[in-house]
């Protein structure tokens, strides 16, 4: 039997899965497995949760393979605990390279999301858990901010109506930082990736600013936060008709 979660952590997922209700009794949950440190904590949150709860649901996870990615240890590890894994293999990265896509890590997130979901369809699951982080939603938000002048950031649940799969994202309310000590406790099987653009894009020049805001204001997550929870029309500047 795996080691359980370490209760600070357990309780953000807690109170993620409870403020958003992502999960019901009979829900066929599938996790989008990418090997990195937020998905295999993810995973280890949700098989632990299943074997712990009242609320009975299933649990599977599913990798999209892209070029050089060595998916073993990812499959061992699932393989020990019991949870059904698959592999997608899919050239991402050769297809971003050949249209010369200028935002890469978007392509890249919005591609392995359709392909995660309408495998998950096809396999009678109602519910995709991905493992976005609060340093995820805070740099979304800002991305949106400064490059689309829309201050919004991903749901912690959206359901696609193309699949009629629902996305839920129960690290929403975990830090980096957090899942980064949890992953290492646990000895989980992080894999390198074989992306070339990381280290290089958009979202990694918005981390650092982001950390850069956070020395003089530390508790800008939450700020952030609560803007998000309290966006309203009565404050938006709309043009009166």
């Amino acid at each position: 039997m795996s080691e359980p979660l370490c209760k600070s952590l357990r309780r953000k997922v807690g109170q993620a899965l409870a403020k958003w209700r992502m999960i019901e009794a009979g829900d066929r949950v599938l996790v989008g497995l990418s090997g990195g440190k937020d998905s295999l904590v993810l995973l280890h949150a949700l098989h632990d949760l299943s074997r712990r709860s009242p609320v009975k649901f299933s649990l599977a996870a599913l990798s999209v393979k892209l070029t050089d990615m060595n998916t073993e240890p990812l499959a061992a590890y699932c393989e020990a605990q019991g949870i059904s894994y698959n592999v997608i293999e899919q050239p991402i990265i050769e297809i971003i390279n050949s249209r010369r896509e200028k935002s890469p890590c978007s392509f890249c997130a919005n591609m392995r999301r359709g392909i995660i979901s309408s495998w998950a369809r096809d396999h009678d699951f109602n519910k995709l858990a991905l493992g976005h982080s609060l340093d995820d939603a805070v740099e979304t938000f800002f991305i949106n901010l400064l490059h689309a002048g829309r201050a919004k950031s991903f749901q912690p649940v959206a359901h696609m109506s193309r699949t009629n799969v629902t996305v839920i994202r129960p690290l929403v309310l975990a830090t980096e930082a957090a899942i980064i000590d949890e992953a290492k406790r646990l000895a989980l099987p992080v894999i390198k990736s074989p992306c070339p653009f990381a280290g290089h894009t958009e979202r990694q020049r918005t981390r650092e600013f982001v950390a850069e805001l956070r020395k003089t204001i530390p508790d800008l997550y939450a700020k952030i936060i609560n803007a998000l929870e309290n966006l309203s029309d009565a404050e938006s500047w709309k043009e009166i008709l």
